[in-house]
């Protein structure tokens, strides 16, 4: 018998879920079957890849070290089918899986998408949004072909390349109890005492408003946390607080005269964009051009 991909993806699912029985649901076969593709594989290295402790499968030395390996692999077979299966004429289909957080995910990516569909009609580009945190383990996991974050990664193995620049703006509401006050700016001090929302930690955006602000300010005397971009602007607009983000995630509501930007003796704050990758994975043209990259960056795709 040789090693199979259904055996890898098999594996895969059980260091993801942790048994047996969790992982034959997540890719629709029963635990007895998942079991017996374990033992084979087992079988066939010569070595046991989870410690058992209870009912749960942990993965010891030698499990962690085939795991990027399976994952890689079977990312490169899903890439070939994703490549080729269709056949259809007049070129080769593409899709892509990307990962963004939620700031480049809401404001920055669907331009970019329309973009290359008006170019290539037959791309196809699935966005994934979610934290920092969260896309950075979506491409550990090989889960997305590349990740485009707002905060560092933190996830351990993975290449990381500078994209772009962004612009953070403090802004506040009309409702906001000082609006009067705010709209011919502020001072460090009021700044430092005022409410500040702000996202949860492992978002790159709350990252981001602390690396920005934190430096001046020492300390927010108070924070209200909200989860999500929109319910940190609509919380603005309410007067809840003031808001540092990126300019593209509030110019519409700057542009409708609900946000105003606060003049602030702070200097021009921002932060950089950064692309992931997990190794295994390429990067080729079409995904280049969706992305806008140059050709030193990840050089081979």
């Amino acid at each position: 018998m040789h090693l199979s991909l259904r055996q890898l993806q098999i594996f895969s699912a059980i260091a993801e879920a942790g048994t047996t029985t969790a992982a034959g649901e997540t890719i629709g076969l029963s635990q007895s079957a998942v079991s017996a593709a374990l033992n084979e594989l087992e079988s066939l290295l010569g070595l046991a890849l989870f410690d058992r402790i209870g009912r749960r499968l942990v993965l010891n030395g030698h499990g962690r070290a085939l795991l990027p390996e399976a994952r890689a692999l079977l990312a490169g077979m899903a890439d070939l089918e994703r490549r080729f299966r269709s056949g259809q004429a007049g070129g080769t289909p593409v899709r892509w899986r990307v990962g963004a957080s939620t700031t480049i995910g809401n404001y920055l990516m669907p331009s970019r998408i329309a973009d290359l569909l008006e170019s290539n009609g037959q791309a196809h580009v699935d966005l994934v949004i979610g934290n920092t945190r969260e896309i950075t383990s979506a491409v550990q996991r090989m889960e997305v072909d590349i990740g485009l974050i707002e905060g560092p990664n933190h996830e351990p193995g993975l290449d990381v390349a500078e994209w772009m620049d962004d612009e953070l703006v403090i802004v506040f509401g009309e409702r906001h109890p000082r609006a009067a006050a705010l709209r011919a700016g502020a001072g460090l001090e009021a700044l430092r005492q005022a409410c500040w929302l702000l996202r949860e930690p492992g978002s790159g955006t709350r990252e981001a408003a602390e690396h920005a602000l934190l430096p001046h300010l020492h300390g927010f005397a108070e924070v209200l946390q909200l989860g999500g971009t929109e319910a940190i602007k609509q919380g603005a607009v309410a007067g809840l607080g003031l808001a540092c983000l990126s300019r593209h995630a509030v110019a519409d509501l700057v542009a409708l005269g609900k946000l105003q930007v606060l003049d602030s003796p702070l200097p021009p704050l921002r932060r950089r964009l950064w692309l992931v990758r997990h190794p295994g994975k390429r990067v080729p043209a079409s995904l280049r051009q969706l992305l806008g990259l140059p050709a030193n960056v990840f050089a081979d795709g």
